[in-house]
């Protein structure tokens, strides 16, 4: 029952505040971070000592549809993502809102939404995993609608239809697959070869993986992510490089190694579709951020891009594939939250938010910068950061796997490779090395807050030492998937 607590805490924890008194915002933010905190002290604790754990059932509607809990390998990956992220996102939340209105409405929601996400990575089956989805998206519409003007109300209006529109392809799924005896994460060894071999079945699957892959904003469900954008920074890195678009290839992960057997869909149509989005997604993603000229939306494009190269890694259906996939979601994850919170922080300190204005910003606040820039190297792959270490592992298993649409996929990754260069260095270029555009009015500069600067440190340091020790940790990732399931 632990695993139920740790999903009710920061529900709990994220409500008080708003029936007892708090003496102004700053008390309220040191207590979202103590809540996010006890609650990835207590999640670390389970994925130590809670291995031998049965699975905990909370209610039955069929044979077929419960809701069932149990934290196993590929779970405990997905939550320790979440707990070593979410703390330091919150904590740079307490300098960042600041500048914000409604922050009570803010840290309520950013607090309560990591109970579902702990619901989803200790869901046994489709069904459950279903109502975690769904969960987490309703906890992160208001976050999303959070400026309560036009723009982000078209936001959360598009996050919103994006994202259940997409799970009702995942409900299909999920019922179609349940009535057939798959949705759980062990039982389709019990299916009849017949049915696992059907034309039904493999369209369930493809139908699962696009509604599932909503979240990871695979193509064409991709116009969201970037729109989202409009939320506060906090929120943004929450959404592309923490919990939600984590969610979507967690989702799919579980989707084709636990709930379905992988060899039904090797070598079949399905597979070969999954590979071709997946790599049309990283090279449209890519190409939309080099056109892109506002900078947290040239980084969502980036998200949409290196989500695809997590979901074309699960595609492979292989175990080299699985390891390389979980790989890019752990490091990319470490990543793209610096580049947003540096964003973020670039934005506010110096009140400009457009690519094109960043002339010689670098030379005024080196700090952000120098954040930014070792964050975009390991996202360009360059060794020996921990970028490197994943795409190599993705690009290798496609020439293992070998088929026309893996080679295609390859030939994707390494076409991304390069847009990624220039949409990031034509950023750091001109903030390092050319004079400030005399057509603007001279930066004000204001310094980072000091909880900004701790956060952005400590993440910077944790880059630099999973580059050195990512050998070891794609070990332990091959370790906690176990293979195929």
């Amino acid at each position: 029952m632990m695993i139920l607590f740790c999903a009710v805490l920061p529900v709990i924890l994220g409500c008080i505040p708003s029936t007892a008194r708090f003496r102004g915002q700053e008390s309220r933010a040191r207590w979202a971070f103590f809540s996010v905190t006890l609650t990835s002290l207590m999640v670390a604790g389970i994925m130590i000592w809670g291995n031998n754990r049965e699975p905990v059932e909370l209610f039955r509607l069929s044979d077929h549809f419960c809701f069932v809990l149990y934290l196993d390998g590929k779970g405990k990956v997905f939550l320790g993502i979440a707990a070593m992220l979410w703390p330091p996102a919150m904590l740079y939340a307490g300098d960042y809102m600041k500048h914000e209105k409604r922050q009570g409405h803010f840290f309520l929601w950013y607090t309560v939404a990591y109970g579902p996400a702990v619901l989803l990575g200790t869901a046994e089956n489709l069904f459950t995993l279903y109502i975690a989805y769904e969960l987490l998206t309703l906890c992160t519409v208001p976050l999303v609608w959070h400026g309560r003007d036009q723009v982000s109300e078209r936001a959360a209006v598009l996050y919103l239809l994006f994202l259940v529109g997409g799970a009702s392809l995942g409900f299909f799924a999920m019922a179609g697959l349940g009535a057939l005896g798959t949705g759980s994460f062990s039982s389709y060894a019990e299916t009849e070869e017949t049915i696992l071999h059907s034309e039904w079945f493999r369209t369930l699957c493809l139908t699962g993986f696009l509604g599932f892959g909503v979240k990871a904003a695979v193509l064409p469900l991709s116009r969201w992510l970037p729109t989202a954008s409009v939320a506060p920074t906090p929120v943004t890195a929450l959404l592309h490089a923490v919990a939600v678009v984590n969610a979507g290839v967690f989702a799919v992960m579980r989707l084709l190694f636990d709930a379905v057997p992988c060899d039904v869909l090797r070598g079949t149509w399905v597979q070969t579709s999954m590979l071709l989005l997946s790599a049309l997604t990283i090279v449209y993603g890519a190409a939309m951020a080099v056109r892109e000229k506002h900078i947290k939306r040239r980084l969502a494009w980036s998200t949409v891009s290196n989500l695809s190269y997590m979901l074309f890694g699960l595609s492979l259906l292989t175990g080299h594939g699985l390891t390389g996939g979980l790989a890019h979601m752990v490091f990319h994850s470490l990543m793209k939250i610096v580049l947003f919170l540096c964003a973020g922080g670039i934005m506010i300190c110096s009140g400009r938010s457009m690519t094109g204005q960043m002339h010689g910003l670098g030379r005024k606040m080196p700090f952000l910068f120098g954040c930014f820039t070792l964050a975009a190297v390991s996202l360009l792959g360059v060794p020996p950061l921990p970028g490197f270490v994943s795409k190599y592992e993705l690009v290798t298993a496609a020439f293992e796997e070998g088929s026309a649409a893996a080679l295609c996929g390859a030939a994707a990754l390494l076409t991304a490779a390069i847009l990624t260069a220039v949409y990031l260095f034509s950023i750091i270029y001109p903030a390092f090395f050319m004079a400030e555009d005399p057509r603007l009015p001279d930066a004000h500069v204001e310094k980072t807050g000091p909880r900004m600067t701790a956060v952005l440190t400590v993440l910077c340091c944790l880059l630099a030492a999973s580059g050195a020790a990512a050998g070891p940790i794609v070990s332990w990732l091959c370790g906690m998937t176990g293979g195929i399931g």
